[in-house]
């Protein structure tokens, strides 16, 4: 079992006082949300009662009745022998819970009575009306709900053994602004360049782990992309107009695949006509949103200014996609990419490599995603906030200068901004108003 950070938030929740919410974990397929419920579960209750509903035809239709808890429970034991309701010591979790509205709807019922604890997971739920007609509503008030993301990578560290003082030293060299030993520091780069590869499906990361084979890792996370576009499809139910749903169904397959063409731009803003040739925001914007609320991009968005706060000064129209998983968006290249990668020769697609896996560590650190762009050609990788203030965030896949931010931080006047980290392969260094540091420690950007 991987340690994962997710699990101080189900501590968290198990341990909140007063009238607990069910907990629902949101996020896209594959990532381990199954085996992190199942696993707190079977450590902190005495009754642990598991239904698949994607695999449990008979657990579904008894949701279609009524939602009297001594009910529902009755026959939940009937179907699953050896499952034991004990009130405050047993918890019921609601697997592939989208595939069960009825099941997610009686939530309410279940808190209101207050005996049982509810965890729920799902990898569609974020997808706006999958399944609203076979179910009875959202039991909103009632659900915790948490955002579950792949490994980042500090947790991938942990998975491949790293020594706890190492990372020790990793933090303390970027909190106290020093550089860290040559030897740390190279294998700290190394086992990035590995992380870029693999990226964080926790499968792939044991695949990797256990045959340090990158075939059988790319062969694997190529499995994961054709299961994605087999959820693609599942929207198809919620339309009256067939035709309408298979256009859909092809916009966003189309905006999928052209995520690597569109960050191999050096201008890597989503551009439509790159879909079809007078293509146009309104045809795409439900594909976008779709790829987005299932969890499988990240959406970063260009601003009109730099003050504060951020999220006022965002352009909708106007932004860039980046795959959530960067080992996933690695797999969607051509043959021979990872051993690029760790060589340390990326090619045309450097730059699109470490600004997608900085955009991947941001969404993990729970950052929204902003950029700065203007026509003069002034362009900033990323805008963020550290301790209350305006960041620029400039991202290098070489030594690379930073002639904009340079341009933005002496024009204080008009930008009001004070503070530039530059990610690269160099190490700690502290010149000033800007600070440089390696890659590795994006994670550390809390």
């Amino acid at each position: 079992m991987f340690r994962r950070k997710i699990t101080d938030e189900l501590i968290k929740w198990k341990n909140s006082t007063g009238k607990r919410k069910a907990l629902v974990i949101k996020g896209m397929r594959q990532i381990g949300k199954t085996f992190i419920a199942r696993a707190f579960a079977e450590e902190n209750y005495e009754n642990v009662i598991y239904i698949n509903f994607k695999d449990n035809e008979s657990a579904k239709r008894i949701f279609d009745g009524d939602f009297a808890v001594d009910r529902i429970t009755l026959d939940i034991s009937a179907i699953i022998p050896g499952a034991h309701f004990i009130p405050g010591k047993s918890v019921i979790i609601f697997d592939e819970v989208q595939e069960c509205s009825n099941a997610r709807a009686s939530i309410k019922a279940f808190m209101l009575d207050g005996r049982y604890d509810i965890i729920c997971t799902g990898s569609l739920l974020g997808i706006k009306g999958y399944n609203r007609k076979k179910g009875r509503g959202i039991p909103t008030g009632f659900e915790h709900i948490i955002y579950m993301k792949p490994m980042d990578f500090e947790e991938f560290l942990w998975a491949k053994g790293v020594n706890e003082a190492v990372l020790s030293e990793v933090k303390a060299c970027f909190t106290e602004h020093r550089a860290i030993s040559e030897t740390i520091h190279s294998s700290m780069l190394r086992y990035f360049r590995e992380y870029m590869c693999v990226g964080g499906m926790p499968y792939v990361v044991d695949r990797f782990l256990s045959t340090n084979d990158m075939s059988i890792v790319l062969e694997e996370q190529r499995d994961i992309l054709e299961e994605f576009k087999d959820d693609f499809g599942k929207h198809l139910d919620e339309n009256e107009n067939e035709e309408t749903d298979l256009a859909l169904l092809g916009r966003i397959n189309r905006v999928f695949d052209s995520i690597p063409a569109q960050l191999a731009k050096e201008n890597k803003k989503f551009t439509y006509s790159m879909l079809e040739k007078k293509g146009r925001s309104e045809n795409y914007q439900a594909a976008i949103q779709w790829l987005y609320d299932a969890g499988i991009v990240n959406i970063c968005n260009n601003l009109t200014n730099l003050s504060l706060p951020l999220a006022g000064n965002r352009i909708d129209n106007v932004f860039k996609i980046y795959m959530q998983d960067t080992g996933l968006f690695v797999s969607m290249l051509e043959e021979g990419t990872s051993g690029r990668i760790l060589s340390g020769d990326l090619g045309m697609y450097k730059g699109a490599m470490y600004e997608n896996i900085i955009a991947d560590a941001f969404s993990k650190l729970g950052r929204s995603l902003y950029y700065f762009h203007k026509d003069s050609g002034l362009e900033i990788d990323f805008i963020t906030t550290i301790e209350t203030e305006t960041a620029l965030i400039e991202v290098k896949a070489t030594t690379g200068n930073t002639k904009s931010a340079n341009t933005i931080l002496k024009n204080k006047d008009q930008y009001g901004v004070n503070r530039l980290i530059k990610l690269s392969e160099n190490n700690v260094g502290l010149e000033g108003e800007k600070l440089t540091i390696p890659y590795y420690m994006v994670y550390l950007l809390k």
